[in-house]
């Protein structure tokens, strides 16, 4: 996030992994649901019980009191999980009918437990939201609550560095990118020019912004079927490939000191992450060090797009309070009410109109994040889409360490995803 702890950096790696290797459901995957029932006119009243992960857990009690101040009958109870606890927790309660009220849910948990989640009643509107985010909210066609906040992935590079090997423009194109990396390490003394995932858990996920930006697509549009072993993807993944081919990046899954680290001594100074590398990086370069490096939209082939993360706020079924439960997440999607969020934890706002902002519109790198945001994908919704994403990690670390051809790479990872279904 913006202004991250050491602690909220953790609680970052943990659900990015978390999000990556939890288990699928085994049934069907959620029905399409009928219309939502109306939330009831008045004021918030009775008690609501929220789980939410790591700091923000901790944050939010805070935040709410001016909630339950606006609504004096109401009184929200707020549960704050570990990140590495909130996988089992939920399932748990599942399972045994002892959900909370509402809950933060990782955008790429939607589909594990939709059939769970409460339909979005008519009466939220999700006219300003980012699209991208909007869609993380939909399973099989129906809307399950709202996006919370946001966050998207964009280029870090040291444009110091950059205008010492000749380069005084952001890269824009898939060839402006490579050529920058070429350039930090022939002319500025990097040892490589781009950090990039080699295999670990989560490598998948990071080549998706170039598969996406070359047009490819991970399932027909009706969702029934994995199209992962196409020309485009082949195409994104042989450029993804060619940067560690030509020593341009690392294939070692650590090379023994942090993304930060690299980046701020310059041996590996351009990367791509989220928004909360740019409270990381100032702190971890010391004063001065901001201005020193830039962001910059994902690069571009047929699109910039990239993928929006974050997390949305659902209200479960067997919510004993549903109405106050909606009203609640009207409350928190207030651009005003996530200005605040954003002023408290770095938290990124979900609703456009709340990047008009100063605070973050005259901010040279997050204004970026806002540019990024318009243009983002998310994977499917699907109950089975970890277990194909923990495939599609192996298929990348052969790409990288084994050099295997990124087209039959993309054979074995359609039969694996074949195999293991859409959860339809």
């Amino acid at each position: 996030m913006i202004h991250p702890n050491a602690k909220k950096a953790a609680a970052v790696g943990i659900a990015a992994a978390l999000l990556l290797t939890a288990c699928g459901r085994n049934d069907a995957g959620p029905t399409a649901s009928s219309p939502a029932e109306a939330i009831a006119s008045g004021p918030a009243s009775g008690t609501i019980t929220l789980w939410a992960q790591g700091s923000e857990g901790e944050a939010l009690p805070a935040l709410l009191k001016e909630f339950e101040a606006e609504n004096p009958g109401v009184k929200v109870n707020v549960t704050a999980i570990p990140w590495d606890a909130a996988l089992s927790k939920y399932q748990t309660a599942i399972a045994g009918g002892t959900t909370p009220d509402v809950a933060q849910m990782g955008t790429t948990w939607m589909g594990d437990f939709a059939d769970s989640f409460d339909a979005t009643p008519k009466e939220i509107d999700t006219s300003d939201f980012f699209p991208g985010s909007v869609k993380s909210t939909e399973v099989e066609g129906t809307t399950y609550g709202v996006p919370w906040y946001v966050d998207t992935r964009v280029v870090y590079y040291r444009s110091d560095l950059a205008e010492k090997a000749g380069i005084t423009k952001a890269p824009e194109t898939w060839d402006d990118f490579k050529a920058l990396a070429t350039a930090l390490k022939e002319k500025a003394g990097a040892k490589y020019g781009v950090q990039l995932p080699a295999g670990v858990a989560g490598s998948y996920l990071d080549t998706l912004p170039f598969q996406w930006s070359n047009g490819a697509k991970l399932m027909n549009d009706d969702g029934t079927k994995w199209t992962l072993d196409t020309p485009e993807a082949a195409e994104a993944l042989k450029y993804y490939a060619s940067f560690f081919a030509d020593a341009l990046a690392s294939k070692a899954v650590s090379t023994g000191t942090t993304a930060e680290a690299s980046f701020v001594d310059g041996s590996a100074p351009m990367m791509m992450s989220g928004p909360w590398h740019v409270g990381l990086l100032n702190k971890a370069g010391g004063p001065g060090f901001e201005d020193k490096y830039k962001v910059a939209p994902m690069p571009k082939e047929k699109t910039s797009t990239s993928f929006v993360g974050g997390s949305n706020m659902v209200v479960f079924k067997k919510s004993e309070n549903r109405d106050a439960s909606w009203k609640l997440l009207q409350w928190l999607s207030k651009p005003e009410v996530q200005l605040k969020w954003y002023e408290a934890t770095g938290d990124l706002p979900s609703q456009q109109s709340a990047w008009k902002d100063p605070s973050l519109a005259s901010d040279s790198k997050l204004s970026i994040f806002g540019e990024q945001l318009k243009t983002t994908n998310n994977p499917p919704a699907v109950s089975t889409w970890t277990q194909v994403a923990a495939a599609a990690d192996s298929e990348i670390e052969q790409i990288v360490k084994a050099g295997k051809d990124p087209a039959e790479a993309l054979k074995s990872l359609q039969q694996a995803a074949d195999s293991i279904g859409t959860g339809k």
